[in-house]
Parts: structure tokens; C-alpha cells; sequence
């Protein structure tokens, strides 16, 4: 069999990292306990995760759903269209831009924490710490915040879409004059709860899943450096933006 060459061997790196993270992942769901300890650990986990994160979801929503209904309501003016303006800011937060954008919004700023808090514990021997003591870090350490990331960016995407709606009502209604019942009642008469909400819910939720996993994997699995800390923050951003996107395209062309 004849060795690899240099083309290939960034695509055989990729592969064989996403088989140790898949393994990761797999050691643990086998090794979760849901103690009182781990609940409350869990809670602070999502209080650091998800409540600190509001003021960036918050802020970016309202000015997505600003930007975007500005642009769509240039565009489907131009058509006569303009009333149908709400219908395409609903339709385009809850399939594709609410959860897209909130995981990697999550990945930047909660994903890099939790990633330099891990790599930082690795590299002042914590965890090596906690094994001595017969404690798993899997356990006390990984599992929390693993399990936090999964609860929290869904909770984020709903709050996303409704700051970015109500930026949406803002510029249309209080600045275009768009009647505010023709905004809200095409949303009421095209928008489906369970084609394109749910959908973008259960994206949101796949989102979460892969955030938190990369973060606390690259967290794991950083160099005790300062430098190694470093790029393991890189790597998650990178990584968890590339999937996202990735998934995203895949569960649309499943889901529609």
C-alpha cells in the first residue's frame, strides 16, 4: 500500500479527528450520572452559558431582524409586495437564520469559554487532579456543560427570533407605516408551527448538541500550553461554524 501524500493527509487528519470526537462523545452519554450534584452543577453551567449570552443574542437579534426587513422590504416594494415583507423575515429567522446564527453566536462567545476553561484545567493539572481523588471529570466536568450547551442554544434561538421580529416591527411598522395587523396576520396565515417553527426548533436543537460536544471535546483534548489553549478557542469557532452550516444544509433538504 503506497504512504500518503501530502494532499491527502489533512482530509486523513480530519477524518481520524472526527472519529476521536465521536469517541469522546460516546464515552460520555456511557459514564452520565444525574446526581443532585450534577443538577445543580448543570444549572450553573446553563446560567453561565445561556443568561450571559443574552446581552449578544439580544443585540445581534434586533439588528438581524432590523436588517433584514429593510433589505426585504426594498426589494418586494419594487414587486408591490411590500405587505409580504413579514412572511419572509417569520419564514427566514425560523427555518434558517435563528438557529444557524445563534449557535455560532453560542460557539463565540459561551463555545470559546467553556473551551479555554476546560484546556486551562488540563493545563494546571486539575483534571489530572480529580482522577488522584477517584472523581471522573468526565463526569464532574464535561457532562454539566454538555448537557448546559444542549439545553441553552434552544432557548437562545427562541429568544433570538423574537428580538429579531420585533426589530422586524419596528422599521415596518413604525417606520415604513405598515399596518400592524396585515405584519402579524400574514405571519399568522403562512407561517406553519410545524413545518417551518418546528422545524427550525429541531435544527436548533441539533445545533446545540454539536456547539456544546466540539466545545467541551476541544477543551479536552487542548495541549497544556498557552498556546495550545489558544487554538483549541480557534478550533471551536472554526469547527462549530463548519458544521453548523454543514447540518443545517442537510436537515433542510431532509425536512423539505
Amino acid at each position: 500500500m503506497s504512504a500518503p501524500t501530502p494532499a491527502t493527509q489533512p482530509r486523513m487528519q480530519a477524518v481520524r479527528d472526527f472519529g476521536r470526537a465521536l469517541l469522546f462523545l460516546g464515552k460520555v452519554i456511557s459514564r452520565m450520572r444525574f446526581t443532585r450534584l450534577q443538577v445543580a452543577e448543570t444549572l450553573r453551567q446553563i446560567y453561565f452559558a445561556g443568561v450571559r449570552s443574552l446581552v449578544i443574542i439580544v443585540t445581534c437579534g434586533f439588528f438581524v431582524g432590523l436588517v433584514l426587513t429593510l433589505q426585504s422590504y426594498d426589494a418586494l416594494a419594487r414587486f408591490g409586495a411590500a405587505d409580504a415583507t413579514s412572511t419572509l423575515l417569520a419564514l427566514s429567522l425560523f427555518r434558517e437564520l435563528g438557529p444557524v446564527l445563534t449557535a455560532i453566536l453560542f460557539a463565540g462567545r459561551a463555545g470559546t469559554s467553556i473551551t479555554a476553561e476546560i484546556g486551562l484545567m488540563r493545563a494546571t493539572e486539575q483534571l489530572d487532579a480529580l482522577d488522584l481523588m477517584a472523581i471522573d471529570p468526565l463526569e464532574r466536568i464535561i457532562q454539566p456543560r454538555l448537557i448546559a450547551g444542549m439545553i441553552t442554544v434552544p432557548a437562545l434561538v427562541l429568544i433570538f427570533n423574537a428580538t429579531a421580529l420585533l426589530g422586524g416591527v419596528v422599521y415596518a411598522v413604525f417606520l415604513m407605516g405598515t399596518d400592524s395587523i396585515v405584519f402579524w396576520g400574514n405571519i399568522q396565515n403562512t407561517v406553519e408551527l410545524g413545518r417551518d417553527f418546528g422545524h427550525g426548533m429541531l435544527k436548533a436543537v441539533g445545533f446545540g448538541i454539536v456547539a456544546s460536544w466540539l466545545a467541551v471535546y476541544y477543551g479536552w483534548t487542548a495541549k497544556p500550553t498557552g498556546e495550545g489553549v489558544a487554538l483549541a478557542t480557534t478550533q471551536t469557532v472554526i469547527a462549530t461554524a463548519i458544521v453548523v452550516l454543514f447540518l443545517d444544509f442537510v436537515l433542510s433538504a431532509l425536512m423539505l
